[in-house]
Protein backbone atom coordinates (compact mmCIF):
# COMPACT_ATOMS: atom_id res chain seq x y z
CA UNK A 1 0.00 0.00 0.00
CA UNK A 2 1.27 3.64 -0.77
CA UNK A 3 0.26 6.61 1.13
CA UNK A 4 0.69 10.24 -0.25
CA UNK A 5 -1.27 13.91 1.36
CA UNK A 6 -1.41 16.90 -1.64
CA UNK A 7 2.33 18.55 0.20
CA UNK A 8 4.17 15.33 -1.06
CA UNK A 9 3.17 15.34 -4.45
CA UNK A 10 4.19 17.51 -7.45
CA UNK A 11 1.31 20.73 -8.25
CA UNK A 12 1.15 22.03 -11.41
CA UNK A 13 -0.87 25.26 -12.81
CA UNK A 14 -2.85 23.51 -15.78
CA UNK A 15 -4.26 27.18 -16.14
CA UNK A 16 -3.77 30.40 -14.69
CA UNK A 17 -5.73 29.33 -10.89
CA UNK A 18 -6.24 25.94 -11.51
CA UNK A 19 -3.46 23.84 -9.20
CA UNK A 20 -3.71 20.27 -9.64
CA UNK A 21 -1.37 17.41 -7.32
CA UNK A 22 -1.73 14.02 -8.70
CA UNK A 23 -1.92 11.79 -5.46
CA UNK A 24 -2.28 8.31 -6.52
CA UNK A 25 -2.95 6.20 -9.84
CA UNK A 26 -2.28 2.67 -10.47
CA UNK A 27 -4.03 0.55 -13.58
CA UNK A 28 -7.67 1.53 -13.08
CA UNK A 29 -7.90 4.98 -11.63
CA UNK A 30 -6.25 7.91 -10.39
CA UNK A 31 -6.94 10.22 -7.82
CA UNK A 32 -6.31 14.20 -7.47
CA UNK A 33 -6.16 17.45 -5.88
CA UNK A 34 -7.71 20.78 -6.82
CA UNK A 35 -7.03 23.63 -5.72
CA UNK A 36 -9.08 26.14 -7.91
CA UNK A 37 -8.46 29.54 -7.36
CA UNK A 38 -11.47 32.66 -6.65
CA UNK A 39 -12.38 34.09 -10.48
CA UNK A 40 -10.34 31.09 -12.42
CA UNK A 41 -11.93 28.75 -15.10
CA UNK A 42 -11.27 25.26 -16.24
CA UNK A 43 -12.09 25.59 -19.91
CA UNK A 44 -14.24 23.62 -21.89
CA UNK A 45 -13.03 20.09 -22.26
CA UNK A 46 -13.50 16.27 -22.49
CA UNK A 47 -12.10 12.65 -22.22
CA UNK A 48 -12.80 9.69 -22.11
CA UNK A 49 -12.34 9.35 -18.18
CA UNK A 50 -14.84 8.92 -16.37
CA UNK A 51 -14.67 11.81 -13.49
CA UNK A 52 -15.99 11.80 -9.47
CA UNK A 53 -15.17 14.24 -7.41
CA UNK A 54 -15.83 15.74 -4.00
CA UNK A 55 -15.71 19.35 -3.44
CA UNK A 56 -13.97 20.20 0.40
CA UNK A 57 -14.04 23.73 0.54
CA UNK A 58 -15.92 26.22 -1.70
CA UNK A 59 -18.60 25.77 -4.23
CA UNK A 60 -17.82 24.71 -7.98
CA UNK A 61 -19.79 25.92 -11.22
CA UNK A 62 -19.79 23.52 -13.47
CA UNK A 63 -21.19 23.50 -16.85
CA UNK A 64 -22.41 21.08 -18.86
CA UNK A 65 -24.34 20.41 -22.09
CA UNK A 66 -25.66 23.84 -21.66
CA UNK A 67 -26.71 23.99 -18.18
CA UNK A 68 -25.46 25.38 -15.03
CA UNK A 69 -24.49 23.00 -12.00
CA UNK A 70 -23.14 24.44 -8.56
CA UNK A 71 -21.29 21.86 -6.30
CA UNK A 72 -20.84 23.25 -2.83
CA UNK A 73 -18.70 22.33 0.08
CA UNK A 74 -19.38 18.25 1.04
CA UNK A 75 -21.19 17.43 -2.42
CA UNK A 76 -20.09 15.30 -5.19
CA UNK A 77 -20.13 14.97 -8.85
CA UNK A 78 -19.87 12.42 -11.63
CA UNK A 79 -19.09 13.75 -15.40
CA UNK A 80 -19.49 10.88 -17.99
CA UNK A 81 -16.65 10.19 -20.13
CA UNK A 82 -16.37 12.17 -22.85
CA UNK A 83 -19.10 14.89 -21.81
CA UNK A 84 -18.06 18.04 -22.35
CA UNK A 85 -17.63 20.16 -19.49
CA UNK A 86 -15.92 23.30 -17.78
CA UNK A 87 -15.40 24.46 -14.64
CA UNK A 88 -15.68 28.00 -12.61
CA UNK A 89 -14.70 29.29 -9.19
CA UNK A 90 -17.46 32.38 -9.05
CA UNK A 91 -16.70 32.57 -5.39
CA UNK A 92 -14.28 34.30 -2.89
CA UNK A 93 -12.71 32.12 -1.72
CA UNK A 94 -10.14 28.93 -3.52
CA UNK A 95 -12.16 26.13 -4.25
CA UNK A 96 -10.44 22.30 -3.13
CA UNK A 97 -11.57 19.02 -3.56
CA UNK A 98 -10.57 15.77 -5.14
CA UNK A 99 -11.12 14.21 -8.72
CA UNK A 100 -11.01 10.47 -9.16
CA UNK A 101 -10.89 9.25 -12.61
CA UNK A 102 -11.22 5.92 -14.42
CA UNK A 103 -9.35 4.76 -16.38
CA UNK A 104 -6.25 7.20 -15.20
CA UNK A 105 -5.82 10.26 -16.05
CA UNK A 106 -1.94 11.55 -14.83
CA UNK A 107 -1.27 13.75 -17.22
CA UNK A 108 -4.32 16.13 -18.32
CA UNK A 109 -3.87 17.52 -21.32
CA UNK A 110 -6.37 20.69 -21.59
CA UNK A 111 -6.62 20.39 -25.66
CA UNK A 112 -8.00 16.63 -25.52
Amino acid sequence: METMAPADGETVEAVEGVHLTQLAADERMSVQHFHIESGATVPEHSHHHEQAGFVAGGALTFSVDGETHVVGTGESFVIPGDEPHAAENRGDVPVRGVDVFSPPRTDPDWGE
